[in-house]
């Protein structure tokens, strides 16, 4: 089978996503193209040599709709004979992205792949795409639907993490995404955005808060306990399921919940032939992927069994990775991890995670790759594994090690 390497990972900073957000004037299409562009200059990339250009993008309406990595490859000017696949895996989408591109290069699809994603939340809003999952009355009945919110405090509530354990959690994903920061750990994956002037509009993650501590933490009120316990009351929706919950901690607010974020990012990656043709050095190799489905109600678990599975699939043990980024959509998710594994938080997002940076929902899930990547390339340790908590309840994985 042909190996698949990762030669080359950049994204973009991440801007606030609100209307006041740096990167709000900037189109879905140019932010995508922007990430495409810095991965083809770096790289001195012929793009007619790229068998695919693979992007997740979770919010596929308005100007996100319409298969947008085909439109980004346009917009960027690359060969018209690169085509272009816009996938939906929720909050993996950018991590199915990679893991797609990885497997068909493997598989022998192609020699070369650039795979990544982009959201524009502060343009197109989370969920502004409807969907069954939601709102047909069989599907959300069935599968015991509550909005993520509440299924997280529902974890929380479960596996016995409180309002401290997730804000203390919190606190410390600010301080190591603004040590990250200052130490210069993303200099060499984090592109300027620029207008059309060249002048920089965004060069740093805009949306951490390096001086969020508890007390600040602790005065925000839990953002899902309204709809929970009044107004729809989910919680007696999440007790029909789980009866042996007798009331849900409402744990979870915007201090311990990850950002809404604008973002895009892109990946290289290919076979070592075409590495050699073209004169790339790979930085890893894409070790292993994997996906699962979970129970959908208290649907962010998905990390646990997604990370049994694609350990036991490659003949792995926990004590075989060294670090690991784990998708902090809510404190209880990585938290949950830990528990599960016993691994220790030093190895666990240790530069932080989407609590303190964001959560583009179609990129983050190939930024965390890069930020596993850039991890090991900073410790100088060999193997690192990325995954996600999936709406709908499901998980995602990806091993990467060092060459």
């Amino acid at each position: 089978m042909t190996e698949a390497y990762i030669y080359d990972a950049v994204r973009s900073p991440r801007g606030k996503g609100k209307k006041d957000g740096s990167l709000h004037e900037v189109t879905s299409v140019r932010m995508a193209a922007n990430a495409l562009n810095e991965i083809r200059d770096r790289n001195n990339l012929d793009t007619a040599e790229v068998e695919d250009v693979i992007m997740g993008c979770v919010t596929g309406v308005a100007e996100q709709g319409a298969c947008l990595a085909r439109s980004a490859v346009l917009y960027a000017g690359w060969d018209e004979s690169t085509p272009g696949l816009h996938i939906n895996r929720f909050c993996a989408s950018g991590m199915e992205a990679v893991n797609l591109a990885a497997n068909q290069v493997r598989g022998g699809g192609g020699d070369l792949y650039v795979a990544g994603g982009v959201e524009m939340m502060s343009r197109v809003p989370m969920a502004s795409d409807g969907g069954a999952l939601a709102i047909d009355p069989y599907l959300a009945m069935g599968s015991y639907f509550a909005p993520q919110g509440v299924s997280a405090d529902l974890i929380a509530t479960k596996y016995g993490f409180s309002r401290d354990d997730v804000d203390a959690y919190a606190v410390e994903s600010q301080k190591r995404a603004a040590k990250a920061w200052e130490d210069g750990v993303f200099a060499n994956s984090v592109f300027a955005v620029k207008d059309q002037n060249g002048i920089t509009i965004l060069d740093h993650d805009e949306f951490i808060r390096p001086g969020a501590d508890m007390q600040s933490l602790g005065a925000l009120k839990a953002s899902f306990k309204d709809m929970g316990e009044t107004m729809p009351g989910f919680d007696n929706v999440m007790k029909l399921r789980y009866p042996e919950v007798e009331k849900v901690n409402h744990v979870h607010h915007a201090g311990n919940s990850s950002g809404i974020v604008d973002g895009s990012t892109a990946i290289l990656i290919g076979s070592k032939e075409i590495g050699d043709k073209l004169g790339l050095k790979p930085r890893a190799r894409i070790k292993a992927t994997a996906k699962i489905g979970s129970e959908p109600a208290i649907m962010l678990t998905g990390p646990v069994p997604v990370t049994e599975k694609i350990l036991k699939d490659n003949g792995m043990q926990i004590g075989d990775i060294d670090v690991f980024e784990v998708n902090e959509a809510f404190a209880a998710v990585p938290l949950l991890f830990m528990q599960h594994f016993d691994v220790d938080h030093s190895v666990v997002n240790p530069n932080g995670g989407s609590i303190a940076m964001g959560h583009p929902l179609g990129a983050t899930g190939a930024m965390i790759i890069g930020a596993a990547l850039d991890e090991l390339d900073r410790s100088g340790k060999e193997t690192a594994l990325a995954t996600l908590c999936v709406a709908g309840g499901m998980g995602a994985a990806t091993i990467i090690e060092k060459v």
